[in-house]
């Protein structure tokens, strides 16, 4: 930072182009990006997994959400009830420990609504919208957890998720819960854990990918279908965007009888996931999020005019040599963006961690919790981090690449969970989008007349507009 000047019509300050932060100390970036070719399709399907997975292993506590729950019930004569506390369900002692073991208090909003069908007698139904961090995995958990009879060595509850380690998550929260509860096991339908055909699995809960759990209930005939009391479907919305998935889970939910309980959750509901949910699910209780309200108003938002993605690093290190940043990050439409302007960064003597496709999920994990803490400053990503992450030391986000939807245009929603990364609790945000062509300027005008708000023009080699849009 430069000492105060003094007044008068000095000329305006030109910018240097490094990227240094408070008391000019260089800043550490973390990079998030994977090194399979860029496909469009296998980059969507590939981001919402990893950015489910993020959001599980990041979320170890419930965040405290704004959104209403509507619930829409099978029978809309019957009473409605929603619980407070854990003790209203009548659970096992064992599971009730386990509850308090993981750190949950009371329950969230969706657990309110979702417990007491999960559990009920006869066995309910039900489609549920629930984000990360919402309780929604401790609570199906649990409902599979208290359907057991552990007296009966067999696979009773069968849980499918869309990725190897989506499942594994899923595995741990269920292995936690049921820390108390030794009598019920848990076993792993997934790549690598390859059984005989005809082997008969004691295990009373089984979690896995779709593909795995199919050969296990039909080809290997290790787990017999028509012994399943609940069914639970996870991430429906990844699910169906994943090449097989949505035609090997029908084929599941089939082989499964009349009376079992079917579970289905997603983060978002459009009309593919609606449509697969209604043919999975018979007769379904429904609980939705209601919209949150979109607003951008604790939001200031720029625009930058470059020629090219060099132009664009000037500038973000222009930005960052003229205002003091908490924690920034900065959103890139390819990995191999995230990939180079990481290597630019590391050019100009900054830390860069790389987060390849090759490292484990938990070290994906790792990262994204020290930026969380604070050990690194800068975060470069993909959309993969575009939901999920709370950090309230974010003050700026920089879109180096709009967001657009496999059409080319504008993606709105996209573009509102990037800058909603800052502005949070309360507090003023700034977003500042780099536009290097006619397209991108077409896209922020698509943006502009979405949301109904102007995007002012900032010119990134003027210091004291730069340090204006920071006061």
């Amino acid at each position: 930072r430069s000492p105060p000047r003094g007044g008068g019509d000095a000329a305006p300050r030109k910018a240097k182009g490094k990227i240094t932060g408070v008391n000019n100390k260089t800043l550490p970036v973390i990079s998030i990006y994977y090194n399979r070719p860029f496909t469009c399709h296998s980059c969507l399907v590939e981001d919402k997994a990893a950015q489910s997975l993020l959001n599980k292993m990041i979320h170890t506590s419930l965040v405290n959400t704004t959104n209403q729950v509507e619930v829409l019930q099978r029978d809309p004569k019957s009473p409605l009830y929603s619980v407070k506390t854990f003790e209203e369900l009548r659970l096992k002692d064992e599971l009730l420990r386990g509850v308090y073991d993981m750190g949950f208090n009371r329950p969230s909003k969706i657990q309110e609504n979702a417990l007491p069908m999960m559990l009920a007698e006869p066995p309910q139904n039900l489609i549920a919208q629930s984000q990360s961090g919402t309780g929604k995995t401790a609570a199906f958990a649990l409902a599979m957890l208290s359907h057991v009879d552990p007296a009966n060595k067999w696979t009773q509850c069968l849980c499918i998720a869309p990725t190897y380690e989506l499942a594994l998550q899923t595995g741990k929260v269920i292995e936690q819960m049921g820390k108390f509860y030794p009598e019920v096991k848990l076993a792993y339908a997934i790549r690598g854990n390859k059984l005989d055909r005809g082997t008969k699995l004691q295990e009373q809960i089984v979690i896995g990918t779709p593909g795995t759990v199919l050969d296990w209930c039909s080809k290997l005939k290790i787990i017999d279908p028509k012994k399943i009391s609940v069914f639970v479907l996870d991430e429906a919305d990844v699910m169906i965007a994943t090449q097989g998935h949505q035609d090997q889970s029908i084929r599941i939910q089939r082989m499964l009888p009349n009376e079992c309980q079917m579970l289905l959750f997603s983060a978002t509901f459009e009309d593919s996931v609606w449509k697969f949910a209604e043919r999975v699910v018979p007769d379904p209780n429904i609980i939705k999020l209601k919209r949150e309200e979109e607003t951008l108003d604790t939001i200031k938002q720029y625009y930058v005019l470059c020629n090219d993605k060099d132009e664009k690093f000037t500038a973000l290190c222009n930005i960052y040599g003229a205002i003091t940043i908490a924690q920034a990050m900065i959103f890139c439409h390819t990995r191999r963006t995230a990939g180079w302007l990481s290597a630019e960064l590391t050019k100009e003597g900054h830390v860069v961690a790389l987060l390849s496709g090759e490292m484990t999920v938990e070290q994906r994990a790792a990262i994204i919790e020290r930026f969380r803490e604070g050990k690194e400053k800068v975060l470069v990503t993909t959309n993969v981090c575009s939901r999920g992450i709370d950090v309230e030391q974010v003050s700026v986000v920089i879109n180096f690449d709009l967001p657009i939807d496999k059409d080319g245009n504008a993606d709105n929603e996209t573009y509102l969970h990037r800058i909603g990364r800052t502005g949070r609790f309360g507090k003023r945000g700034l977003a500042v989008n780099m536009i290097d062509s006619k397209h991108s300027m077409n896209i922020l005008n698509q943006i502009e007349e979405h949301f109904n708000k102007k995007i002012n023009k900032l010119d990134t080699d003027d210091l004291d507009e730069i340090e204006k849009i920071s006061n």
